[in-house]
């Protein structure tokens, strides 16, 4: 069976929006039912985030959220039992995003199959170097059908560029600036230098900008760089306030994507 990310960027190639939760938050039994709401509302793609104690790349506020989620009892084992019914929620594509220790404590390749049991699609592990993941856990996600979503920022070499490009599936995930997520600087001129570079290269896999892209104004702005882009703080935002996720994600949602849908 072909990939659903790959299924995605086969059919669509702009304006692809990507929306990042906490697993657990706001409340533990959330986690589907905000699945649920992001599959009717018209989003592209979506990324569980994985709570983890001691995150590097989270600002202050998944932080906070992953905090709160593994107050309220949420691990990767729990993560997995809701997930039991997740491709009977949706079909698009789902990726874990998290950190090493999480797959590590769990056990490499039982995570990497009970990912593809559950219907996940791929994983984004920031601290995970490419040579572990040629070494160890290529092979695993070969065999489960689990693309892994490497990272680069305007600051990645090209020759580094090419070595992610070669290891990365499904898409590249360009971080806008070397800063944790939620900072608030949004998509910089300096981008526009990064993707001349980019384009230079050829590479084989699309592109989504994450790190700063807050609402519409940033979501257009990296659209008309990159293949869309990955919105995280202001979504969790909006759910730590949220009394109706039936009314507020679809709103939330149509926000950011109703110039984008009409351009």
């Amino acid at each position: 069976m072909q990939n659903r990310i790959d299924q995605l960027f086969n059919s669509k190639t702009s304006n692809i929006l990507s929306i990042f939760l906490t697993a657990g938050y706001p409340k533990l039994e959330d986690t589907m039912d905000i699945i649920k709401h992001l599959d009717s509302s018209g989003v592209d793609l979506i990324e569980i985030g994985m709570p983890y104690s001691d995150p590097i790349a989270d600002g202050p506020v998944i932080q906070n959220s992953s905090q709160t989620a593994l107050n309220n009892g949420m691990n990767v084992k729990v993560l997995f039992k809701q997930l039991k019914s997740l491709r009977s929620t949706t079909q698009l594509p789902v990726l874990l995003m998290g950190y090493l220790n999480c797959v590590v404590q769990y056990g490499i390749e039982a995570f990497y199959k009970k990912c593809s049991e559950v219907g996940i699609d791929g994983l984004i592990l920031p601290d995970l170097p490419i040579d572990e993941f040629n070494n160890i856990h290529k092979p695993f996600a070969e065999q489960y059908n689990i693309h892994i979503v490497f990272l680069i920022s305007p600051e990645t070499t090209p020759v580094r560029i090419k070595q992610i490009d070669a290891a990365s599936k499904g898409f590249i995930y360009l971080v806008s600036s070397n800063s944790t997520t939620g900072a608030g600087k949004g998509i910089s001129e300096g981008l526009k230098n990064t993707f001349k570079i980019l384009n230079a290269l050829h590479l084989k896999n699309p592109i989504l900008i994450g790190f700063g892209i807050k609402g519409k104004q940033e979501f257009e702005k990296a659209c008309e760089s990159a293949n869309g882009a990955i919105i995280g703080t202001s979504f969790i935002e909006m759910l730590g306030t949220s009394t109706k996720f039936e009314k507020d994600i679809p709103a939330f949602i149509s926000s950011i994507k109703q110039t984008a849908l009409t351009s």
